[in-house]
């Protein structure tokens, strides 16, 4: 199911939105197909919007629609950054930027398995591929993003353990390295990438990872800001050049079934994944800018919803950050 929407009369700029329904009832509905519409029309646009969505424990149900999006849409890197967030205590005295860069797809997610033999005799087995064309796009994407950003690169596979799989990665960093020599570059292994996280982030990170590990590190990195609130995630496509020619981005927490309906949802994270959105158009990144700020300095001025120890509902944090948005526009055009 196809809807549109638009959001110009806020940012000014002239974007159209077909709207996809991925509810799980929608899902079962359409066997899917609804899943593979909407990603094509990601592939054709190079930009998407994602909420959170459902996906069933029962076998034989429909599944995540996640890993359809991803390789439907040729996404090779999830990026998911920790920021501080204004007024919120972060752990451990975490200030600067983390950014994980995993792979999207491969690896544990999507390898065969299968069991022989019985009672204690019995033995599990899984194979798992990586693809060096996925290794080299997280390597560059993330020496390009710490080169932006001015963080160093940090961590990387258990490559001593396994040379030859885990050991691909390793090398597409090392090159990638010498391709980027103003970066600092500082290879770890990834259970030495756990432990030495918290000593070592006073300077912004960028950690590339494979999937099953950064699926990990993220789920610890983005708490240490105090809350997941203020993280988006991108799926990233790439060109033969390596620069990004499709991107949906979402937020990085799940679905919140508790609060359906009440009016408490913290919106921070989708407002988040909307701003970096825009950033990728052509005359974005204003608009990007004035998001950005509007949310951070929103919740800065004490407007916040309860899981940041505030009051606001839903509606008024997103309505504030809609009057601040305007009001940053106006005032930037006048000069």
């Amino acid at each position: 199911m196809e809807r549109r929407s638009s959001c110009s009369n806020v940012t000014g700029l002239p974007l159209d939105f077909p709207r996809f329904d991925l509810s799980l009832e929608h899902r079962r509905a359409t066997k899917n197909a609804v899943v593979h519409e909407a990603a094509a029309a990601v592939r054709e646009h190079g930009v998407g919007l994602k909420a959170a969505t459902i996906t069933p424990e029962e076998k034989g149900d429909v599944g995540t629609p996640n890993r359809i999006l991803r390789e439907e849409i040729g996404g090779r890197v999830i990026v998911r950054t920790g920021r501080r967030i204004p007024g919120v205590a972060p752990l451990g005295g975490v200030h600067a930027p983390i950014s994980v860069v995993r792979m999207a797809v491969g690896d544990a997610y999507g390898a065969k398995e299968w069991r022989e033999g019985e009672g204690e005799d019995e033995a599990a087995f899984r194979t798992e591929r990586i693809e060096r064309r996925i290794c080299r796009s997280v390597a560059e994407f993330a020496f390009r993003l710490a080169e932006r950003t001015g963080a160093r690169v940090f961590g990387g596979p258990k490559y001593t353990v396994s040379p030859v799989y885990e050991g691909m990665l390793k090398e597409e960093m090392d090159v990638a390295a010498a391709r980027h020599p103003d970066v600092t570059y500082q290879p770890q292994l990834i259970d030495a990438t756990f432990a030495l996280l918290l000593s070592s982030s006073g300077d912004p990170l960028v950690i590339p990872a494979l999937n099953r590990d950064g699926d990990i590190l993220s789920d610890l990195v983005l708490p240490l800001f105090g809350s997941i609130a203020g993280s988006e995630s991108l799926i990233v496509g790439f060109g033969d050049d390596y620069v990004p020619t499709v991107v949906l981005a979402e937020a990085a927490h799940g679905t919140a079934p508790s609060l359906y309906g009440k009016n408490v949802a913290n919106p921070m994270a989708m407002i988040l994944a909307a701003a970096v959105l825009l950033s990728y158009l052509p005359d974005g990144e204003t608009a990007s800018r004035a998001i950005r700020e509007s949310c951070l300095e929103s919740v800065g001025d004490g407007i916040r919803t309860a899981d940041l120890g505030g009051h606001s509902s839903t509606t008024e944090f997103t309505d504030e950050v809609i009057r601040r948005v305007r009001q940053k526009l106006d005032i930037w055009s006048a000069l």
